[in-house]
């Protein structure tokens, strides 16, 4: 068994849940003005923050110098860009706001959200199980 208790993936999990509800308020924003002249619709660059974040982007990990050390773990604050789409169409009232896009990016952000929350879950459970059974020390 680890010594560790709590490794990253409780971490990039809190962070992922903390992320995918940012993309939920932008989205819901987009909705929200699609019938508003001039908006543009917007974007939360989920994936690039979330690989800057767990250092899975092409950078190698940071890694703990010694044994008894904590390596870094992904931890919130993160703020991610939220930038202006710039593959949607302008209607004539200069908004690019794809309501039925929108809609199918709420659904796939939703289901992403609650797959996330049962990992955290189940982790979160296998510890409970840990120190209910004295971690193995017996």
């Amino acid at each position: 068994m680890s010594d560790k208790i709590f490794d990253s993936t409780i971490g990039a999990l809190n962070t992922s849940l903390n992320l995918r509800s940012m993309n939920q308020n932008v989205i819901s924003s987009n909705i929200a003005n699609a019938d508003t002249p001039g908006f543009k619709a917007k974007s939360v660059d989920f994936e690039q923050t979330f690989r800057e974040v767990l250092g899975t982007n092409d950078q190698l990990p940071i890694q703990s110098a010694e044994d008894g050390h904590i390596a870094p773990q992904a931890y919130d604050p993160v703020f991610p860009e939220i930038y202006e789409e710039t593959n949607g169409v302008e209607s004539l009232d200069g908004n690019t706001v794809d309501r039925a896009a929108e809609m199918a990016k709420m659904s796939e952000n939703q289901i992403m959200y609650d797959s996330s929350v049962e990992m955290l879950k189940k982790k979160l459970g296998m510890l409970k199980y840990t120190v209910a059974e004295g971690g193995g020390n017996r």
